[in-house]
C-alpha cells in the first residue's frame, strides 16, 4: 500500500510541476514602413500569474506585457516570471520589410557592439567608483502637469503631517487645478514626507516666468526613502552614470592646451577676428582659398545639427545645468583648434598640380618621424585616417540627413517613411558639390553658412526677446543645474559629462577635423590659420549652442519628456512663433547640407592618405559618401547619434597623442609669430608688411 502511495504523490507531483509550466505565445507586427515602430504582443497562460516581463527593451515596463516602437529585424528577448518565481525566456524579431527597416535593422546591432569598445568607462571598471544611479528622495509631482500645460496649480491641503511615514499610493494631499477642480494626491513611493509647498501656496503657475523655467517646479513634496533606492529604466535594469575615458581625453587635453599657449583662447580673440576679416590675407601665399573661406567651410562641418538636435539631447539629458559645461568646453576647445590646425597647416603637402594634403594624417606621421617616432606616427596617422573616413560617414553625413529628414517630415507629413528617396535627393544634391572638390565647397559654403547663422541667431534672438522676463530664472536654472542637479538628470558628473560630449561632438576640437580644411587656407605663418581656427568652438558652442539651450530654457521646453533631437528645439520655436518651424526646417537642411559637403572633403582626405591621390579612388570614396546619405535618412537617430559620437570622439585619441609631443613646437612658433607680429613683419591687407629695420 506504501509502495503505491509513494507512486501516486510522485505522479502528482510531476502532474502539479506540468500544470505550473507558462506558456508564451506572441502577436509580432510591423504596422508601417517607417522605422522602429514594431511591437510585440504576449499571450500567457499556465504558472502562477500575476506575471513580470524583463524586456530587453529598455523603455518597457515590468508590468508590460506589450513592448513597442521596436526596430525591425532585430530580436529582442523577454523573460516572463510568475509570483512563484517560475520564468521562461523567449526571442521575438518584427520582420524587416521597407528597404529603410532593412537598413535600420542591420545598423542598430553594429552600433551597439562598438558602443562597449568606444564608450568604455575604466573608472567604473577600476572600481574607483559606483556607476549605478541611487536617489535618496522621490518627488511628488503635480498631477496633470506637463511642460505645456496652461493651468494654475493650488495645494489645497494636507492629509498628512509633514515627516509622516506613508505607504505607496497612500493620499497624501488634494490639489486644486484652475481646469479639473480638487485633485486626490497618492504618495509615488514609501518613505517620510518632506513639504514643499505650505497649504494655501501655488504649486505651479503657467502665467508665472519662474515656474515656467525653473526645474521641477511642479513638484509639492518629496518622500524621503528609508534607504537609498536604485534608479532603473522601465524594463527593471540598472541606470548606469558612465564616465567615457574619450570625453576626458578631450576635455583635458583642451585644459592642458589652454594653459600651454598662455590662454591663447582669450589673448589671441581680438587677432583672429581681424585675421578672419581678411586684413593680413596675401594673394601669393601657398594654398588655395582665404582665410574667411576656410573658416566658413571648418564651420560649416561643425556648426550643424549638433547645435540644434544635439542642444536638445543634452539639455532632455542633462537638464538646463548642462548648458553651462558646453560653454566651459567651448571655451577650452579653442586652444585645442590653435594647436591642431597650426600643425595642419605647417605640415601640409601641395603637389605639381596644386593640389594641397593636409590635416592630422600629414603632421602625426612627418612631425613625428621628425622626432625620430616614424613607427608611432605612422600608426597615429593611419588610424587616424580610418577613423576619420568613418566620422565622415556618421556625424559628417548619416547624422545630417538623418536629423534634416526628421525636422522636414515633420512639417511635411507627405514626407513620413520616405526616408530613402529624400536621402537620394540629398545625395544628387551633394554629389553635385563635392565633384567640384575643395574650391567648389569653399565657395557654396561661404555663401550659405553666414546666411543659415545669421537665420538662426536672429529666430533665437527673437524667441529670446519675446521671453526676455525669463532671462533671471533661466540663468538659475542653468546654474543651479550646472552645480546641484537631482540624481533624476545624473547628478553633477552626470550633468557635466553630458554637456561637454555634446559639446565635443559639436565643435570636433581637438578631433582633428578642422586642420583638413584650414590646410588649404593661404598664408606663409601657420600659426595666423590656428589663430583664425580658434574662432570655431566660440562661433559653434559658446554663440550658437548657447542661444538653442536659452531658446529651450526660456520656453520651458527643457522639461518636456519623450521628446529629443531637433523635434524638441522645433517645439520651442513654434511655441513663440507658429510658423518659425518651417523657417527652422529650411535652416536646418541648409546646416545639414554645408555639413554634409564639408565632411565629404574631410573624409576624402583621409581615404587618399590610405588609397592614394589619383582621381579614380577620389570618385570611389564620394560614390559611398552618397551612399551613406541615402542611409543616414532611413536609420533611426538613436543609432545613428551613437556611432556618430562614437567615429568623430574617437578621432582625438590618435590626434592629441601627436598634439600632446608637438605642443612644444607650436608654442615656439607662436613666440615667432608674434615678434613678427609686434615687429611688422607680416603681409597686411595693404599689400606689404611694414618696413623693418634689418641692421
Amino acid at each position: 500500500m506504501r509502495k503505491y502511495l509513494l507512486s501516486f504523490l510522485f505522479l502528482f507531483s510531476l502532474l502539479s510541476g506540468f500544470a505550473q509550466e507558462i506558456t508564451v505565445n506572441a502577436e509580432v507586427g510591423n504596422p508601417s514602413n517607417i522605422i522602429n515602430d514594431g511591437f510585440i504582443d504576449l499571450e500567457v497562460s499556465g504558472g502562477t500569474p500575476p506575471y513580470t516581463y524583463e524586456w530587453t527593451n529598455q523603455e518597457t515596463p515590468l508590468d508590460s506585457k506589450r513592448s513597442e516602437g521596436l526596430t525591425e529585424g532585430v530580436p529582442y528577448n523577454v523573460t516572463v516570471s510568475d509570483s512563484q518565481g517560475n520564468s521562461v525566456t523567449k526571442s521575438f524579431k518584427v520582420k524587416a520589410e521597407a528597404i529603410t527597416e532593412h537598413f535600420n535593422g542591420t545598423f542598430v546591432p553594429i552600433v551597439e557592439g562598438m558602443t562597449y569598445i568606444l564608450f568604455w568607462d575604466p573608472f567604473a571598471a577600476l572600481g574607483i567608483y559606483d556607476p549605478v544611479l541611487y536617489a535618496d528622495v522621490k518627488y511628488v509631482a503635480t498631477p496633470g502637469w506637463s511642460a505645456d500645460v496652461q493651468d494654475k496649480f493650488v495645494l489645497q491641503e494636507w492629509i498628512v503631517e509633514e515627516g509622516a511615514h506613508v505607504q505607496e499610493g497612500e493620499s497624501i494631499a488634494i490639489v486644486n487645478s484652475g481646469q479639473d477642480g480638487s485633485i486626490e494626491v497618492a504618495a509615488p513611493a514609501s518613505g517620510t514626507v518632506n513639504y514643499l509647498v505650505k497649504e494655501g501656496n501655488t504649486i505651479f503657475d503657467y502665467e508665472n516666468p519662474e515656474d515656467l523655467i525653473e526645474t521641477g517646479a511642479h513638484y509639492l513634496a518629496e518622500i524621503e526613502y528609508d534607504e537609498p533606492v536604485m534608479l532603473t529604466h522601465p524594463n527593471g535594469t540598472p541606470q548606469a552614470n558612465s564616465i567615457p575615458f574619450i570625453v576626458v581625453w578631450l576635455i583635458f587635453g583642451a585644459a592642458f592646451f589652454t594653459f600651454k599657449m598662455g590662454f591663447i583662447n582669450i589673448r589671441g580673440f581680438g587677432h583672429a577676428l581681424e585675421l578672419a576679416k581678411g586684413k593680413y590675407d596675401d594673394p601669393n601665399a601657398p594654398g588655395s582659398i582665404t582665410h574667411f573661406q576656410a573658416l566658413t567651410t571648418a564651420v560649416s562641418a561643425t556648426v550643424g545639427l549638433g547645435n540644434i538636435a544635439g542642444v536638445a539631447v543634452a539639455i532632455s539629458l542633462g537638464g538646463a545645468g548642462a548648458t553651462f559645461w558646453m560653454i566651459i568646453a567651448g571655451l577650452l576647445g579653442m586652444s585645442s583648434k590653435f594647436v591642431e590646425c597650426t600643425l595642419g597647416v605647417k605640415y601640409r603637402f601641395i603637389n605639381s598640380e596644386g593640389r594641397i594634403f593636409g590635416g592630422p594624417m600629414n603632421y602625426l606621421r612627418y612631425g613625428l618621424e621628425k622626432r625620430n617616432m616614424r613607427g608611432l606616427g605612422k600608426f597615429l596617422a593611419g588610424f587616424f585616417a580610418i577613423l576619420g573616413i568613418g566620422a565622415s560617414f556618421g556625424g559628417g553625413n548619416m547624422f545630417q540627413a538623418n536629423q534634416s529628414f526628421e525636422i522636414l517630415q515633420g512639417q511635411f507629413p507627405m514626407l513620413a517613411g520616405n526616408g530613402f528617396w529624400f536621402g537620394l535627393v540629398v545625395a544628387i544634391l551633394v554629389g553635385i558639390v563635392i565633384i567640384g572638390g575643395i574650391k567648389s565647397i569653399a565657395n557654396v559654403t561661404g555663401k550659405i553658412v553666414p546666411f543659415m547663422a545669421a537665420v538662426y541667431v536672429i529666430g533665437a534672438l527673437i524667441v529670446i526677446g519675446i521671453n526676455i522676463e525669463n532671462i533671471g530664472p533661466a540663468f538659475t536654472a542653468i546654474w543651479d543645474g550646472a552645480f546641484s542637479p537631482s540624481a533624476l538628470k545624473g547628478g553633477i558628473i552626470g550633468v557635466l559629462i553630458v554637456g561637454f560630449q555634446r559639446a565635443a561632438f559639436s565643435n570636433e576640437a581637438g578631433v582633428g577635423s578642422a586642420a583638413i580644411a584650414h590646410s588649404t587656407a593661404k598664408t606663409n605663418n601657420p600659426p595666423s590659420e590656428g589663430f583664425v581656427a580658434l574662432l570655431e568652438p566660440f562661433i559653434d558652442t559658446v554663440v550658437v549652442c548657447t542661444l538653442t539651450a536659452l531658446v529651450l530654457i526660456f520656453t520651458g521646453m527643457h522639461e518636456v519628456e519623450g521628446v529629443g533631437g531637433v523635434e524638441l528645439t522645433s517645439s520651442a520655436f513654434a511655441s513663440v512663433v507658429s510658423w518659425f518651424p518651417y523657417v527652422l526646417a529650411a535652416a536646418v537642411f541648409l546646416f545639414a547640407f554645408s555639413t554634409m559637403i564639408s565632411w565629404s572633403y574631410y573624409g576624402m582626405r583621409a581615404w587618399t592618405y590610405l588609397f592614394g591621390k589619383s582621381a579614380k579612388t577620389e570618385l570611389i570614396y564620394k560614390i559611398l559618401f552618397l551612399v551613406f546619405v541615402v542611409v543616414g535618412s532611413s536609420v533611426g537617430l538613436g543609432a545613428v547619434l551613437v556611432f556618430s559620437d562614437m567615429m568623430i570622439l574617437a578621432m582625438s585619441f590618435p590626434n592629441i597623442i601627436g598634439l600632446y609631443i608637438m605642443s612644444g613646437e607650436v608654442r615656439q612658433d607662436l613666440r615667432e609669430y608674434f615678434r613678427k607680429l609686434k615687429a611688422g613683419e607680416l603681409f597686411t591687407a595693404s599689400g606689404k608688411p611694414k618696413e623693418v629695420n634689418q641692421t
